[in-house]
């Protein structure tokens, strides 16, 4: 099992920057990818950026791309996202969550807010 706590969100103005972190625990060498997705009220929660755990290849959806970045720390079991030139539209909870069978996303985190102002 893996347990997974994020941390890092805030309010900043639009093109402000913000980091969040994600802690894994539990069985974190098993893990195969981890990623972030976001919701905002009323809408479906969506994919935004992962990363494999092993060697690091990264993917971002092309609203991102260019804006974030998403990257890892196997001795800290943490993986991080990187958030630059935010926008009005990121305001979302964001959610990082891990697959330790292929790309499937079993394990999830509690979400941290995110708001950003126009």
């Amino acid at each position: 099992q893996v347990q997974l706590v994020e941390s890092g969100g805030g309010s900043v103005q639009a093109g402000g920057s913000l980091r969040l972190s994600c802690a894994a625990s539990g069985r974190t060498f098993s893990m195969y990818t981890v990623g972030w997705f976001r919701q905002a009220p009323g809408k479906e929660r969506e994919f935004v950026t992962s990363i494999t755990w092993s060697v690091a290849n990264a993917y971002y959806v092309d609203s991102v791309k260019g804006r974030f970045t998403i990257s890892r720390d196997k001795a800290k079991n943490t993986v991080y996202l990187q958030m630059n030139s935010l926008k009005p539209e990121d305001t979302a909870v964001y959610y990082c969550a891990a697959s330790v069978v292929g790309t499937v996303f079993e394990y999830w985190g509690q979400g941290t807010q995110v708001t950003v102002s126009s």
